[in-house]
């Protein structure tokens, strides 16, 4: 076999998550797949797994270790598998290019112990393969031509998502939707390379064959179209990530009870004792496809209690890396306090103001009490009752309204999830400009095709038309093993 470490070696792994589970799944991918399963099963038919048409499932035994000798790709040897038999379970062949990472795979599917599959992957090593890397098979797939690095990114989003709104944009990437629209915009701006470098070489010629009209039209519409992309990154990236929704304020103002009413479970400890909550608690939820994680925080108050203190630091921290926070006061405290001070409080202008036990507080006097706030904050304020759940489902849509519009649907347009791609667009847009301003200012053409070609190469870095090895290592060792 060659060097361990090279994409002619055949690799395997389990491909299934630890646990117990039902069934279980080892995969092997390369050149020598179905010789290294041809040692570990035996088909219950008595065939020969190189004889097998592609795609079907097929009953077998599993064994270890194989007698004839190991490391041997012969096929002309003729099977003696008369080993241990580990497990019993189904073969399927899957003959390249019709596989995921577009080589021979076959997959052994058995039982779902941990044992039985790692003796299934041991026997695999033992007639050999080696071990998969983290994401060596998707990346095999995009080194193949299966996927586009935008997709194998989307693969481990399909994978990690916990929103349904977050799996049908995951589902739409690895459609190639955002591929398509790279490579459109890509594609236009190496024809208007390829026009302006061919009006350079014949400039003798006094041949133009692209004007200067028609280009900056061309140049400001892929701007545009650059731009309404960027547009879409924060909520590509809440759709992707979720929501951190920090719940902050002084103590005993019913921070705990808020979360415990949101997640519609006693996730926090409720007491009428001020500094009970002296870390961050956090539970996630979803609200109508949006994943949401909700964080309550200690109170914040002047304490010299050095655990309370080291709460409130924590408390202080959790704000700053929050997408919202939910700034909760006590609504019959502030009846009896000059809400002028509340100025002070350094709330950000997309921020909540939540105002808690209204239901203790005479209807008039909320609707008084929310129009003084209103006037001298620049966040939104939300009136509610934990108690009785007033004001609970306004809260919710006003925190979901922040990231989503109400008739949000992942379908409405290509959207921009993940910072890489983000970035590479910034680079697109700022060469885009630097060609429009030397156009516009009547500079030489070679230098107005440097912020084209650089325009053309970020671009292309979204797709992994242009790219690094140390970018695709840093991408596909986010993923599991096995995948």
């Amino acid at each position: 076999m060659p060097t361990v470490g090279t994409p002619e070696d055949t690799i395997c792994a389990i491909a299934t998550p630890a646990g117990e589970g039902g069934i279980g799944i080892v995969r092997i991918s390369g050149p020598h797949a179905v010789d290294i399963a041809s040692h570990v099963v035996r088909l219950r038919s008595k065939k020969s797994l190189h004889t097998l048409a592609s795609h079907k499932l097929h009953l077998a035994d599993i064994l270890f270790p194989p007698v004839r000798s190991i490391g041997s790709h012969s096929t002309s040897e003729p099977l003696q598998l008369t080993g241990q038999i580990v497990d019993e379970g189904l073969v399927v062949y899957m003959k390249a290019p019709r596989s995921f990472t577009a080589e021979d795979v076959v997959e052994i599917h058995c039982h779902g112990g941990w044992l039985v599959l790692q003796r299934v992957c041991e026997a695999c090593i033992a007639s050999g393969a080696r071990l998969a890397e983290a994401g060596e098979f998707t990346k095999r797939a995009f080194l193949n031509g299966r996927l586009d690095l935008s997709q194998a990114e989307a693969v481990l989003d399909t994978i990690r998502a916990k929103s349904e709104l977050g799996l049908k944009l995951a589902q739409r990437q690895l459609r190639g939707e955002l591929t398509q629209q790279v490579h459109r915009l890509r594609s236009g701006l190496v024809s208007l390379l390829a026009h302006l470098e061919a009006g350079i070489d014949f400039v003798d010629e006094d041949i133009a064959f692209v004007g200067r009209d028609e280009m900056i039209v061309s140049l400001q519409e892929t701007l545009a179209h650059i731009r309404r992309m960027l547009a879409t990154a924060e909520t590509g990236r809440v759709l992707r990530e979720g929501v951190r929704v920090v719940i902050a304020g002084e103590p005993n103002v019913g921070k705990s009870s808020l979360l415990n009413s949101l997640l519609h479970e006693n996730r926090a400890i409720v007491t009428d004792i001020p500094g009970t909550t002296r870390d961050l608690i956090e539970e996630s939820t979803v609200w109508q496809g949006l994943r949401v994680t909700l964080v309550d925080t200690a109170g914040l108050r002047d304490t010299t209690d050095l655990v309370e203190l080291e709460g409130i630091r924590r408390s202080k921290e959790a704000q700053d890396q929050a997408d919202i926070v939910l700034h909760v006061l006590d609504g019959t405290r502030l009846t009896q306090i000059d809400l002028g001070s509340i100025r002070l409080l350094s709330f950000g202008r997309d921020d909540l103001l939540v105002v808690n036990k209204i239901d203790l507080v005479a209807a008039g006097s909320v609707q008084s009490l929310s129009h003084t706030l209103r006037a001298i904050t620049r966040c939104e304020v939300l009136p509610i009752s934990v108690r009785t759940g007033e004001g609970l489902d306004a809260l919710k849509v006003a925190i979901q309204a922040q990231f989503v519009k109400p008739s949000f649907e992942p379908g409405d347009s290509v959207m921009v999830t993940q910072v890489r791609h983000r970035v590479a667009l910034e680079r697109a847009e700022a060469s885009l400009q630097e060609s429009l301003a030397s156009i516009e200012r009547g500079i030489a053409p070679e230098f107005v095709a440097v912020d084209l070609r650089g325009a053309g190469d970020a671009l292309g870095e979204i797709v992994g038309a242009v790219t690094s090895d140390e970018v695709l290592d840093r991408i596909f060792s986010e993923f599991c093993i096995g995948k």
